[in-house]
């Protein structure tokens, strides 16, 4: 069940609201629990039970390590010892398929007959919840939190369905006050509604149309120029509109329960740089890997070979986070953490400065061709999409492609353009059409709402991209 399903949509959000609603204020966190809870037991009931023992283990750490109040040995060991048992937990979901195929084809090389392996399936969310975790007991152990002595209320944190699945990244100390306290109003809930018709219009009208595109582009076997840069473009405004949508959906949900989650993102094909890049995409992961693992490892205090050094392994860290089926991932936190590099150097130097225009045609362009790394079912692929971008497979579109596209797909990506762009064109508009933009800006999400809705009813259900790390 995702958000985008009539099976969210008609029977588990409307019935959930109902029982949020009336119950009294002091028992919606409960209500929320059980809501959540069952939301996961509706993807898979092995997935609810490693959650539970996740939150139980977190949440008895954080009491464990708030008593140990003198600073030492023990309470750093124990706090280690927590994240090595989350880290660890998180590596065999997430890594065990790929250790394991690499070794089997190993074996496979040498002539040996190589063992059966039953893959290992990813519980929803993981990912997520795992790093919300890990931050709340780091912040226990610095004492920038007070640790939270109800299990209800934690476990509310960790497991609200409307971000634990896919994001954002909410840290404790971000909901602690409105776990005790919140408002459960028609204002908040109004403009929480319109926040989740807008990310679910990203979601249904951009991103699961241009789908189809992208997952042939992806597979042609020997991809033109054309195959390549249409699947990279394409694939570029699905993740955009996919992720953002889900975090626009989640935030809204928030909202309308009472919750104020920070944005995920920040116009970030806008950017000028890689490093602002950064600043705008996927906001809670950038805030967490700075604040929890660049800084941990030293950030920029120990010297200049040093700070390139953790901007490196932050973002191959950050690379392998992505995802457990392909060494790509690793790879593309790599080729992302040698630009934030080059950026550093070259800003800090005597070079002349990029000009406007080139420094952000520069980095979308550096991001759309990482993009095809991350998105490439293997290497093998990735190697073969990059001699299709640069012309050395032919620039003809392919027959695979071209049976593929209609003209809905052309209307989804010159939507998903207006979309990108819409931030810069918005102080025109709203100054040359002034009161017609305030009502277009105030309909058009019921209008999208309708559409996507019609979409979701006529079509089958395309997961959120983000579910799979």
């Amino acid at each position: 069940m995702v958000f985008a399903s009539l099976e969210f949509l008609t029977l588990f959000l409307p019935l959930f609201l109902c029982a949020y609603a009336v119950c009294p204020a002091a028992w919606r966190n409960v209500t929320l629990l059980i809501g959540s809870w069952l939301f996961y037991g509706w993807l898979s009931p092995r997935f609810l039970a490693v959650h539970v023992i996740l939150t139980i283990t977190a949440w008895t750490g954080g009491l464990l390590i708030d008593a140990l109040r003198e600073e030492g040995k023990g309470r750093v060991r124990l706090l280690a010892t927590l994240i090595v048992l989350n880290t660890a937990v998180l590596c065999w979901y997430k890594y065990a398929n790929i250790v394991a195929g690499t070794l089997i084809d190993t074996i496979i090389g040498y002539g040996v007959l190589p063992p059966d392996w039953q893959r290992v399936i990813m519980p929803a969310g993981l990912s997520f919840i795992v790093l919300q975790a890990i931050s709340y007991l780091v912040d226990v152990h610095r004492r920038t939190v007070p640790v939270e002595r109800s299990f209800i209320n934690y476990a509310t944190y960790i497991s609200m369905f409307g971000h634990s699945v896919a994001g954002p990244i909410i840290r404790y100390d971000w909901v602690r006050r409105e776990l005790n306290q919140r408002y459960f109003n028609l204002q908040n809930f109004s403009l929480g509604a319109r926040r989740f018709m807008v990310g679910m219009s990203m979601k249904v009208l951009v991103a699961d149309t241009l789908s189809p595109v992208v997952d042939v582009a992806f597979n042609v076997q020997n991809p033109s120029f054309s195959d390549a840069w249409i699947g990279c473009l394409a694939y570029s405004l699905q993740l955009f509109f996919d992720f953002a949508g889900y975090s626009a959906m989640a935030i809204g949900l928030g909202l309308m329960l009472g919750f104020h989650f920070p944005e995920n993102f920040d116009r970030p094909y806008l950017a000028n740089s890689i490093q602002d890049f950064w600043r705008r995409w996927h906001l809670s992961l950038s805030s967490w890997l700075r604040d929890y693992l660049y800084i941990s490892l030293g950030g920029n205090r120990n010297g200049t070979w040093k700070t390139y050094r953790n901007l490196f392994l932050t973002m191959a860290i950050a690379g392998l986070w992505h995802g457990g089926d392909s060494w790509n991932f690793l790879l593309w936190g790599c080729a992302h953490g040698l630009a934030l590099c080059v950026d550093r150097a070259w800003s800090r130097s005597t070079l002349p400065s990029v000009p406007p225009v080139l420094s952000h045609g520069l980095t979308l362009l550096f991001v759309c061709l990482a993009w095809t790394l991350f998105r490439a079912p293997d290497f093998h692929s990735a190697l073969n999409l990059y001699a299709g971008q640069f012309g050395l497979q032919g620039i003809a579109l392919g027959d695979e492609l071209s049976a593929t596209l209609r003209p809905v797909h052309g209307l989804a990506g010159l939507l998903g353009v207006v979309g990108v762009i819409a931030p810069l064109l918005r102080p025109y508009c709203e100054k040359q059409l002034g009161g017609i933009a305030f009502y277009a800006a105030a309909l058009w999400p019921i209008a999208g709402f309708m559409l996507s809705f019609a979409l979701i009813a006529s079509r089958e259900t395309v997961p959120f991209l983000y579910f799979q790390f």
